[in-house]
């Protein structure tokens, strides 16, 4: 325990070590890593998180490198996470961090950090909150977090993030995908990146219409930035819209600040118990001698995985237990 402490103390006091070591206690599953973010949780709530997503090769990385750097000539202190693809193999994520942002690996005000998606088709793993609540404790003022990509099951990132950034390019039909997707309830700025190219004019039309289309209701209308983010261009006229959109949430009643944090409580103590009942739940299951049995079974199809779900829920919540251990799936049928 006193071990846990001294780890919160040097979180709080902006240790890097510390931080990276209780990252990586997050992200294997440590069951440690728990209490340190118990004690670190009523220290999170001052960083101001920004999401970047949108679909593969419209240089959301380089937006989030130029974006650092500007940031960073500001005097503020970053947190960047990039959420991956999962590698097949190592279960790792597949791109590295320093490899599309080196520039800034050993800046000591810029913490950095892949992450991988584990299967999560949300584009922000659960993990991922616990990570922003240590770069959140540790004393970053702005935490960006780079997503896999966007559809109707991936926009998890507008309960994360304070503010969402999805990024299109012209040329590819995205302003299409984004319209089928639905993003319009999720983005709060557009960046149409790759400007330089042919059919720049028709996206933004799009974007535009598409916005017409839906009722504000006198609440933010997000704005589209062109950008090139090669070039550094645009970039200067993002931020601004992100404090636009920042002063946006943080004036007046606060009532859409205070809803969007609701809803990110509500998601984190939901995925909090989906993982931890999940877990549980398949490390007794593991732990059944008839577990093979019920395998097999479905194999030879003599059963299937709905009535064996349903009776091993049925025995696990009504405490049929035999020497400490749940008897499941060996009911008379």
């Amino acid at each position: 325990m006193m071990e846990q402490q001294h780890q919160v103390d040097r979180v709080l006091n902006g240790d890097v070590r510390a931080a990276a070591r209780l990252i990586r206690d997050i992200d294997d599953g440590i069951p440690a890593a728990k209490t340190v973010l118990k004690a670190l949780y009523p220290h999170t709530g001052k960083a101001y998180v920004i999401g970047i997503s949108g679909f593969p090769g419209v240089g959301k990385s380089t937006l989030v490198d130029q974006m650092i750097q500007q940031f960073r000539a500001e005097g503020k202190r970053l947190g960047v996470l990039a959420v991956d693809p999962t590698s097949p193999f190592s279960g790792g994520a597949m791109l590295g961090d320093r490899v599309r942002m080196q520039r800034h690996g050993t800046d000591p005000e810029v913490f950095i950090r892949s992450l991988a998606t584990r299967g999560h088709f949300g584009g922000v793993t659960r993990s991922t909150q616990s990570i922003i609540d240590v770069l959140d404790a540790m004393g970053k003022e702005i935490i960006l977090v780079e997503t896999v990509g966007v559809g109707q099951d991936e926009v998890d990132i507008v309960t994360t993030a304070h503010t969402t950034i999805i990024t299109v390019i012209p040329g590819m039909g995205d302003d299409i995908q984004a319209i089928k997707a639905g993003i319009l309830e999720v983005a709060d700025i557009f960046v149409i990146n790759k400007a330089d190219r042919e059919g720049v004019e028709r996206t933004r039309n799009d974007l535009n219409a598409m916005l017409e289309m839906n009722d504000s209701n006198g609440t933010w209308l997000p704005p589209i930035v062109e950008t090139e983010a090669v070039r550094n261009r645009g970039i200067s006229e993002l931020l601004s819209q992100v404090e636009n959109h920042k002063a946006f949430l943080f004036g007046g009643d606060r009532k859409c600040l205070r809803e969007r944090l609701r809803k990110r409580a509500w998601k984190d103590l939901t995925d909090t118990i989906k993982e931890t009942v999940t877990t549980e739940i398949i490390d007794r299951l593991q732990a059944l001698p008839s577990f093979d049995a019920m395998i097999d079974g479905l194999v030879d199809k003599q059963t299937d995985p709905f009535t064996l779900c349903e009776d091993l829920l049925e025995e696990f919540y009504a405490g049929k237990e035999k020497d400490g251990v749940p008897v499941a799936g060996q009911k008379d049928r």
